[in-house]
């Protein structure tokens, strides 16, 4: 081959190499339970075409977090849980809006499937006025599952949960907690322990740039 192809031919080769270390993870229903199935059936939100980018994704993870950890990258939108051996399951998320966002250490203090909503009275003043308590279901806010955030025995009124607004999946525009489509929140609810860590970055620190962009995905 003449040198000038071999150089071209690297050249496009590049931008491949760094989509190599992030392998989009096969879609699965096993972890849906039999009620998961019969109220996602028939959703009342129109079926969002999400991202690429923010569907389920294996990835490196170069970061020193334990596996069972979830870390939160508020600025990218991503939401990682930690595997062993260099590698985390990358899930798209939305985020808090900057100025209600939930950033620091936290651990899980609790999790519900099919969780009602009980809206705060900020929710209240600024949102409302909502009924007192949402049952669980398709149409709640919380979706599918609710894993809650604790410092210590507190409860921070924060959470990760599923959502009935899948289209904002990538964007900065919840009340503060982390949203996730209604089939990844299953599958992490699924892997994730009672008192695990959860490390949500504040905005301006980017995970990436931690580690000397050696993060892909």
């Amino acid at each position: 081959m003449p040198r000038s192809l071999l150089v071209l031919f690297v050249a496009a080769m590049l931008p491949l190499g760094g989509c190599m270390q992030a392998t989009l993870s096969p879609s699965t229903d096993a972890s849906m339970t039999p009620r998961d199935r019969q109220l996602l059936t028939h959703t009342p939100y129109a079926q969002a075409n999400v991202p690429e980018q923010y569907l389920r994704h294996i990835v490196d993870y170069h970061r020193k977090e334990q596996p069972g950890t979830i870390l939160v990258d508020t600025d990218a939108r991503y939401l990682y849980y930690v595997l062993p051996e260099g590698k985390a399951i990358r899930y798209g998320v939305a985020v808090g809006e900057e100025a209600m966002a939930f950033s620091g250490v936290a651990r899980v203090g609790r999790l519900a499937e099919w969780p009602d909503w009980v809206p705060t009275a900020d929710i209240q003043a600024r949102l409302g006025p909502y009924p007192a308590r949402v049952p669980g279901g398709p149409a709640n806010p919380l979706g599918a599952r609710g894993i809650y955030l604790y410092a210590g025995n507190k409860d921070t009124l924060y959470r990760i949960h599923g959502t009935n607004q899948p289209e904002y999946i990538g964007q900065a525009i919840s009340s503060g907690c982390i949203r996730m489509r209604n089939e990844d929140v299953i599958d992490l609810y699924d892997r994730v322990k009672l008192n695990s860590m959860v490390v949500v970055l504040p905005p301006g620190q980017n995970a990436q740039a931690e580690t000397g962009g050696r993060w892909r995905g």
